[in-house]
Parts: structure tokens; sequence; C-alpha cells
């Protein structure tokens, strides 16, 4: 009776710890440059991705495209994988690494704006998920068919987030989603160029400026920095995690940009995902792009949950977790046909905010005090407020705006520069 009882006890299920706003323990930060390589090259590819790639088109040539796709995630990329310094250094999430930055109340103010964005994003990835699995499967429950597949991955993006940041590195992408995201994108790739060779001398309409088109790109990678220490903080070492993320970020971001570009190109008047489908065994490339695509779900999802413990520390994550994916659900089956329009105007918002609070903290952490907080500036001795760095990422947020609506030379550099001298320059004089 005893040894039964013992087996009983070995097949209990544990759920992983809670990964709140309290710093990861030592032994708990496992993950080192290829675990973040895998991770940050995962989350960076999608169908959303490839939807941002074709709005280059027809815009640019394919071989404008192509080099803003590169010149815009490298720098988009080397941002993303400077902010996540403060996770690596400290194993603490984005939001509460900008206590010490914004102070307490402050950094409540990035932690809603990021809470709506990532259930903004949450919404758009359930959404074309849904609408890929039905061109797949096809209308098999009628008018019902998106409505059943919004609900089955809204449930699989919940127990992802269950699993927890480390079980979806290194037992979900690392054995098998990465892999089948490589394999579909090298085959769409060599489909495309090998039926459509002709695309590269085809020229852009000039409707779109280069250093907006530049934008567009630096907004994917930057989309993902409040969130990048919720799950850099859990590397073995800073520069394993730097590195890790600045190659496998700029790998694939420069990959899914271009891929998008040349389906615009090839397919002109058709959607992404009809493009994709139209390919020979398209429907199975298609396919193996799904099963990676549930974990950009999961982190918007998850990292919502965690931004809202910011401000609620004692409120369930899971419990959150269940409210967003709700909220996203209602959100998905609420989008319409010209999300497209949306999605544009959703990247740039992204980057007006978060461009120019990127350009505060790297002058506060990595200038003002090399890379060298206290531990208790996140927790007990925080302040309400730090005046100086709110103000220099309004007049950030500013210069975005007037950068974007009265000139063509581009939002996210030079927001990005002025919001750094702002603090710089503040910090001195006072």
């Amino acid at each position: 009776m005893k040894k039964r009882k013992t087996r009983l006890r070995k097949l209990d299920l544990k759920l992983p710890p809670e990964w709140g706003t309290e710093p990861v323990p030592s032994e708990k930060r496992i993950l080192g440059l290829f675990d973040y390589f895998v991770l940050w090259s995962s989350l960076a590819v999608g169908l959303l991705v490839l939807q941002a790639g074709g709005l280059l088109i027809p815009g640019l040539s394919l071989i404008e495209a192509i080099g803003v796709a590169v010149v815009g995630s490298i720098v988009g990329s080397l941002m993303l994988a400077l902010a996540g310094g403060l996770g690596s250094k400290y194993g603490i999430p984005t939001m509460v690494s900008l206590r010490a930055v914004l102070g307490l109340k402050g950094s409540y103010i990035p932690t809603v704006l990021n809470t709506i964005q990532l259930v903004g994003w949450a919404s758009f990835e359930i959404f074309i998920m849904a609408n890929s699995a039905q061109l797949i499967t096809g209308p098999f429950l009628g008018s019902y068919t998106s409505y059943f597949w919004i609900i089955v991955f809204a449930v699989w993006c919940i127990l992802l987030c269950i699993g927890g940041p480390l079980m979806v590195v290194r037992h979900w992408l690392e054995k098998f989603a990465i892999w089948f995201t490589i394999a579909s994108t090298i085959f769409i790739t060599y489909s495309i160029l090998t039926k459509f060779p002709q695309l590269f001398t085809v020229q852009g309409d000039g409707s779109l400026p280069i250093a907006l088109a530049l934008d567009l790109v630096i907004a994917m990678p930057i989309s993902w920095w409040p969130l990048i220490s919720d799950y850099n903080r859990f590397s073995k070492s800073e520069k394993g995690a730097f590195l890790g993320t600045l190659t496998g970020y700029s790998f694939a971001n420069t990959w899914f940009y271009i891929l998008g570009a040349l389906l615009v190109s090839a397919y002109p008047g058709a959607g992404i995902i009809s493009s994709i489908a139209s390919i020979t065994f398209g429907g199975l490339a298609l396919t193996l792009l799904l099963v990676d695509e549930t974990d950009n779900c999961f982190a918007d999802i998850y990292s919502g949950a965690v931004s809202v413990q910011n401000v609620s520390p004692k409120s369930k994550q899971l419990k959150i977790i269940a409210g967003i994916t709700v909220i996203s659900v209602i959100l998905a089956v609420l989008i319409t046909e010209n999300w497209q329009a949306t999605y544009g105007t959703f990247l740039i918002y992204i980057g007006s905010v978060f461009v120019p609070l990127l350009g505060v903290l790297s002058t506060d952490f990595y200038i003002t005090k090399k890379k060298q907080y206290n531990l208790e500036e996140f927790y007990s001795s925080v302040k309400g407020f730090r005046v100086k760095p709110i103000i220099s990422w309004l007049l950030g947020v500013l210069v975005y705006i007037i950068f974007y609506n009265y000139t063509s030379f581009g939002s996210s550099i030079p927001s990005f520069i002025f919001s750094a001298i702002a603090l710089y320059v503040l910090e001195k004089v006072t």
C-alpha cells in the first residue's frame, strides 16, 4: 500500500513556479546564447511579420525593400538586445526594471501602455492564426469555423503560458517549433525565387519614403523590448543573452520582412496567407508556420500578465492570463477585413511610445548609472516618480510624432537619440 502511494506521489503534476516581479533565483537562470538565438529568432518570425514586410511593396522596389529590411532589422535588434541588459543582469522583468528608471508610479505609465499593446498583439495573432487554419481546413463548421479555431489557438496559448518560459524555450521551440519554421520558410522562399526570378527588376512606385519604411521595420523589434527582460532574466550571462538576442532577431526579422515583400510582389492583389496557400504544398508549409506562430501569442499573453503584476504584485498570474486571453479572443472576433490599415497604424503607435523610452533607459542604465543599479532601487528604496527621465521620454514622443507627420526623414532614430541626449543633458545641468 505504501509503495502504491509513493508511485502516486511521483505521478503528481506540479505547475512551474510563478515568475512574477521578484528576481529569478540564480539556479533557475539557465538559458545561454543558443537558447536565446532560438527564442528570439522564433519570436521574430510569424505571419504578422510577413504582413509587415508586405507593407513595403509597392512603395519600394524589391531591392530597396531588402536593403531596408537588413538595416532596420539590425538597428532594431541592437536596440532590443540593449534593452535586455537589465533583465539579464538583475533577473527581473521589464516593467519592474523601469522602476529604477521612471520610479515606481512612473513605471505604471508604460505598464498600462504595454498591456494595451500586448492585448492588441494577442488579438492580431489569434485572428491571423484562425484565418490561416480556416484556409487550410476549409469552412467545415460553416460560419462558425473561424470561431472554432480562435478558441483552439487561445486554449493552446494558455497552456504554453502555464508551462512558462523555460518549458517553451527548451521543450517546445528547441525540440519542435523552430525546426518546422525553418523548413517551411526555406521551402516558401525557394518556391518564389525559382518561379519569379524577374521580381528583382520591378521598380517601386515611390509612395513610401525609405526613412518611413525603416520605421516600419524598426517598429517590429522595438515592439518586443517592453517584453524582453521577462525572458532574458533567465540568462546565465549578460553576454550570451545579448548576442543570442541580437543575432537571432536580426536573422529572422530580415528574412521574414524580405519574404513578405517577395510574396506581395509575386502575387499582387492577393493576401499573404492566400499567396502561401497557392504555392504547391503551400498548405503544408502554412501549417508548419502555424506551429511556431503560437509562441508569439504566448509571449504577448504571458508578458501581459507579468506587466499587470508590476502594478498588482499579489494578483495571481494565471487569472490575469485568462483575463487577457478572453479580451484578446473578443477583439479577434471583432477584427474586420480592413485590418491591415489598422495594423500599420498600430506599428507606428508602438514606435512612438517605446522607441524614445528605450533611449531614456539606455542613457540611464548604460551611461548615467554605468550598469550599476542597486537591487533595492527596484523594490524597497524605489522612488515614486523620477521627473527628468519622464520629461525626456515625453519630449522623445513629441519628436517622433513631429518627424512622422511633418518630415520624410523617419522618426525612430531621431526620437531615440533626442530622448537619450535630453536625459543626459538634464542630469548634467541639474
